[in-house]
């Protein structure tokens, strides 16, 4: 099969191969891979002891090719979304890919197709569990710190869904299509008094801050009220002041039934699922790129032929 994989250890030693098709064990899965989303994490989220050459790629839409004698809860011929990573026969950006039964997966509605499907998960199953850190209810505020790519989108309208007062950063020609998503209020990253601008819009302070892009923790305690919350999607380390809970996303939130809705309600139209871009599967170290940018507006995808 055709697959983009890591060929040494060597950060940026990515190339089309063949490679077998993986052999699946009682416990996983064999997918025919029809979508595959792209994600900043793809190239280096591997792994501790992995073989050369390694496929990458961690989220993906396909069809159930094989199961093992321990999987009930799908059958072949089935269209999946899932999440399949840390696995050493590899991940998702290939042809095949073998999923364990106890991965993130999930039917495909009969009205999504296989791109959308591979753009929903990854972001969509970050941002759930961040929420579930934020105690908020209907009428506070939060800041979204990057909030323009694939889970700044879900971010600002989950957020609205539950009531809340929405600010976001991104550049300039991005501020009108979060707006379009239901922010309040937008900010340029790149302006040295946005935190400002942001203090005169809520005087006394955001209830809370999710911090995504990189960098970004720190300079949302600024704007965050005394005894708030910063959550950092990052995995910034941020020092705590004023009483602010600065936390991770909680990586054990089981958001599993909120992702099954989740699906169900983009494939009905009450929440929007923005691809920028969908690429031919051999153009992927282009996406890549693009995506390692973080000027992405909403999600980068990959399509087989």
């Amino acid at each position: 099969m055709k697959a983009f994989v890591k060929r040494s250890a060597a950060p940026d030693d990515i190339a089309l191969e063949e490679v077998k098709i993986p052999t699946i064990s009682e416990d996983e899965l064999l997918v025919q891979v029809k979508a595959v989303g792209v994600g900043i994490h793809d190239s280096y989220f591997l792994p501790q002891e992995i073989d050369y050459p390694y496929v990458i790629g961690i989220e993906a839409s396909g069809i159930v090719e094989e199961i093992g004698s321990r999987v009930t809860q799908f059958k072949k011929g089935e269209r999946i979304a899932f999440i399949s990573m840390m696995q050493l026969k590899g991940g998702t950006w290939a042809e095949f890919a073998a999923v364990h039964k106890d991965s993130l997966i999930l039917s495909i509605p009969e009205n999504m197709d296989f791109t959308e499907a591979a753009a929903v998960l990854v972001a969509g199953n970050t941002v759930l569990r961040a929420l579930t850190a934020l105690h908020l209810n209907s009428g506070d505020s939060v800041f979204i710190a990057g909030a323009s790519g694939a889970i700044g989108t879900f971010a600002i309208q989950f957020a609205k869904a539950r009531g809340w007062v929405v600010a976001g950063s991104a550049s300039p020609k991005n501020h009108d299509y979060m707006k379009s998503l239901g922010a309040d209020k937008t900010v340029d990253y790149r302006d040295p008094n946005w935190a400002n601008e942001v203090r005169k819009w809520m005087p006394n302070g955001v209830d809370a801050a999710i911090a995504i892009q990189p960098g970004t923790g720190t300079e949302s305690m600024h704007i965050v009220k005394d005894g708030g919350t910063v959550i950092t999607i990052s995995g910034d380390r941020i020092e705590p002041e004023r009483g602010i809970t600065a936390a991770f996303v909680p990586h054990k939130a089981d958001v599993r039934n909120e992702l099954h809705d989740l699906i169900e309600q983009i494939a009905s139209g009450t929440y929007q699922l923005v691809i920028e871009e969908v690429y031919p599967f051999d153009q992927a170290l282009e996406a890549l790129q693009k995506t390692q940018t973080r000027h992405a507006r909403g999600k980068l995808v990959l399509k087989m032929e």
